[in-house]
């Protein structure tokens, strides 16, 4: 049977690949994004198929629409974007939230929450699983997602515990690929977009810390896989790749990659940035049977061609 399934922030980078696969999946697919982060360009190919809509609207105003599930992407992801207007944004992760939880109690809807590896803040245990609360400053320039994710997943769980509302958690760690923005402000586009305009690459700090990178191509599947889990199984769950490179070698690979001329550059660390970021997926490969497939030079090469493409248009 068809499911008609709302993906917030469809247009985006990720939600955007979500609607393509869900899509392809024989699902009705309705789209809501406004356009702050997500581009039109990400959906256009979609928007032949009678089952695709696509819906412009903010989810921190009240919207009221018949579906089976939900998955809640809507909320900029990278520091550039989401500190652009800091209250948006944590109105987004709790006024936003409220809204499209209210369509899952009113319309008996299943809810995934996208949340974040920024729940654990700047974390002393290393690699990160569930069970750990985090270390998170919340009055710092980075508080208005780090904690404005934390208030989605208790509002998520609050909704499960007093209404009854089927809801899930997905803990997304660092992930890439294709339809990423050019002004992402994220290390793998702005290492990639420098690299293949020959400018020197960036790297904050020494290049000593780390990240765990994941190719989107395995991040949707793990998101579909959360929300097709057991019904008594909702999370939080770590999504991500526990492949963990610093910062460093990942500006190496990338001018390898793309034969640049580039030489990399050292700037101080922005204030709270994390040192170390690694998920333990324990719990995914037991519960969901996930793991990511693909390693990171093979998704960084589909991701440098993305970008030179784009460069080529711009």
């Amino acid at each position: 049977m068809m499911k008609r399934i709302l993906i917030t922030g469809g247009a985006g980078f990720l939600g955007s690949h979500l609607c393509e696969r869900l899509l392809f999946e024989d699902n009705d697919i309705v789209c809501l994004d406004n356009f702050f982060t997500g581009n039109k360009d990400n959906v256009a190919h979609l928007l032949r198929n009678p089952h695709f809509e696509l819906i412009r609207h903010d989810i921190v105003n009240l919207v009221y629409l018949e579906v089976d599930e939900i998955y809640n992407l809507a909320c900029p992801a990278s520091p550039v974007h989401y500190q652009f207007n800091p209250i948006k944004t944590i109105k987004t992760n709790v006024m936003g939230v409220i809204n499209v939880l209210g369509i899952a109690k009113r319309a008996k809807a299943k809810i995934l929450q996208a949340s974040t590896s920024e729940v654990y803040g700047d974390p002393d245990v290393h690699p990160q699983n569930e069970s750990y609360w985090g270390r998170v400053n919340p009055i710092g320039i980075r508080s208005c997602y780090d904690e404005g994710k934390r208030a989605a997943e208790c509002l998520m769980m609050d909704y499960r515990r007093q209404n009854g509302v089927n809801t899930k958690i997905a803990r997304i760690f660092n992930t890439y690929g294709p339809r990423m923005a050019l002004n992402d402000g994220r290390v793998v586009s702005n290492f990639i977009i420098q690299a293949l305009q020959n400018k020197n690459i960036t790297v904050y700090g020494d290049g000593s810390h780390t990240r765990s990178f994941c190719y989107v191509d395995d991040m949707v599947h793990g998101l579909i896989s959360m929300m097709n889990s057991a019904d008594e199984f909702y999370g939080p769950v770590n999504l991500g790749n526990p492949c963990e490179f610093t910062i460093l070698q990942l500006a190496q690979t990338v001018i390898k990659l793309t034969k640049s001329n580039s030489e990399i550059e050292f700037h101080p660390l922005p204030a709270d940035d994390p040192t170390q970021r690694k998920p333990d997926i324990t719990l995914a490969q037991k519960k969901l049977g996930w793991e990511p497939k693909v390693i990171l030079e093979e998704g960084l090469i589909h991701t440098i061609e993305y970008f030179r493409n784009i460069l080529k248009k711009a």
